[in-house]
């Protein structure tokens, strides 16, 4: 049987379906609906979010990790909690919160075809890119960084909750060389900029992460330097330096508008090349790895 003729066999989604699994799904841990709700320090009590990662061992440990990497390059050795928020800020525990809870939130399935390891590798690399974007840009980089760590999350909410739907997306994909949004599209009916705005609803997350998420494909319908913009280019950035070790990686269209939106030349691109490249392993070795 082709792959054709398997497609075929496969019927669409309807998007109800997609936001009636999302409403079936457990909650998230309070500490990471606290930080992804409340996205702005000012809005979090520091002291709460102090003392819940102390209470989590494993948390704990990758907080301290992350704040003693090169990723942030302090001077002195961090050792408490309290002493990494203080130094830097309550954005970076988010990020290991929200990788830690999530990684185990979406385990990995038996999809034939998908690699969960590989798109986490490349939501990392697209969430440094839109950090080091960022800082060039002189727009909040942890913004930048949680939203391109989690761009992508709707990808494993079609892939863990529609397995037999999304092996078709993958056959498709393999068929006709094209970029994962077609494929999407044209086999399900449904893609996952959809299911992951859905999903970032249903959690309660920021508005701002969900215009980053909701537009990561398409920023041509937000504001000029919109953190959609920000991540639309990291994503395309990631794809290019193949920091997911993924098999036959595309790089996906870029916008001219958010290109150019940007206003960063050639010689500033070459940095932020470099400075992914440069960061990704340290990051993703302390974001990815099981403590």
């Amino acid at each position: 049987m082709t792959n054709a003729m398997r497609n075929s066999r496969i019927e669409k989604l309807h998007f109800n379906q997609v936001i009636n699994q999302i409403r079936d799904l457990p909650a998230l841990p309070a500490i990471v609906h606290d930080l992804m709700k409340n996205i702005s320090p000012d809005e979090t009590d520091i002291h709460v979010i102090t003392r819940k990662v102390s209470m989590d061992q494993a948390l704990s440990a990758k907080t301290l990790q992350f704040a003693n990497s090169s990723f942030y390059g302090l001077q002195s050795k961090v050792t408490t909690i309290q002493q990494a928020i203080t130094l830097i800020g309550v954005n970076a525990v988010r990020h290991v919160v929200t990788a830690t809870a999530l990684t185990a939130y979406f385990p990995p399935n038996n999809c034939a075809g998908f690699d969960f390891f590989a798109l986490w590798r490349h939501s990392v690399a697209t969430a440094v890119c839109a950090r080091v974007l960022a800082r060039h840009l002189h727009v909040n980089q942890d913004y930048a960084f949680t939203a391109g760590l989690l761009h992508d999350i709707g990808r494993l909410v079609l892939v863990t909750y529609f397995r037999s739907e999304y092996e078709a997306v993958i056959a498709y994909r393999n068929e006709h060389d094209c970029h994962w949004l077609i494929a999407e599209r044209e086999v399900l009916g449904v893609d996952h900029v959809m299911a992951g705005d859905a999903l970032a609803a249903h959690w309660n997350f920021s508005e701002t992460i969900r215009h980053a998420i909701a537009g990561h494909h398409n920023p041509e319908q937000q504001t000029v330097r919109s953190l959609a913009s920000i991540v639309h280019v990291a994503d395309a950035i990631a794809h290019a330096l193949d920091l997911s070790h993924l098999e036959n990686d595309l790089v996906p269209p870029i916008s001219h508008v958010a290109w150019v939106g940007l206003d960063l030349s050639a010689d500033v691109y070459q940095q932020v090349f470099h400075e992914t490249e440069l960061l990704f392993d340290e990051v993703s070795r302390v974001l990815l790895t099981e403590k």
